[in-house]
């Protein structure tokens, strides 16, 4: 049940045309990096060519490639058994890791929208019971917000 609750609360952040659940189901091809690694590799592909801020698209697009790593790392969680409160803040901790530092390669709204996803997201990562901290109403709007302004520039980000 708690599963169910924090991937429904991370699927509902997305648009609702994209959004899936990472609830037991099949495990992507693809395997998750660890999220030790997510620091440098989430601002490579967000740094714009002259060495300045990023643009709002590479910024959704790094922030892209976080959440469906947490994703990723969900589906892996999810179907090797019962996923714990360490599962939970792992993951969240990476995810945040992953999207503070994207937003560090940006500037604006977009950029402010997507450091208040990342404190949310410590937030869920630091509280005793991961899973049930990360279902809440300002988690839920602060995705809801990043989705939105990515969906904009033409990228699709859920979280």
């Amino acid at each position: 049940m708690l599963i169910l609750t924090v991937t429904t609360a991370l699927a509902a952040c997305g648009d609702s045309d994209k959004a899936t659940t990472a609830g037991p189901t099949t495990p992507a091809a693809t395997s998750a990096a660890p999220s030790a690694v997510a620091t440098s590799a989430a601002a490579t592909p967000a740094s714009s060519p002259a060495g300045g801020a990023a643009t709002d698209k590479q910024l959704c697009e790094a922030v892209k490639k976080a959440s469906d790593e947490m994703r990723a790392e969900m589906v892996k969680v999810v179907t090797t058994g019962e996923a714990s409160a360490a599962d939970f803040k792992k993951i969240l901790t990476g995810l945040e890791q992953k999207v503070t530092a994207a937003a560090a390669t940006g500037d604006g709204k977009l950029a402010d929208a997507v450091r208040t996803f990342g404190a949310e997201a410590a937030k869920a990562a630091a509280a005793a019971d991961p899973a049930t901290a990360a279902d809440n109403p300002a988690f839920e709007k602060a995705g809801k917000d990043v989705s939105a302004a990515c969906k904009a520039t033409g990228v699709s980000v859920v979280l």
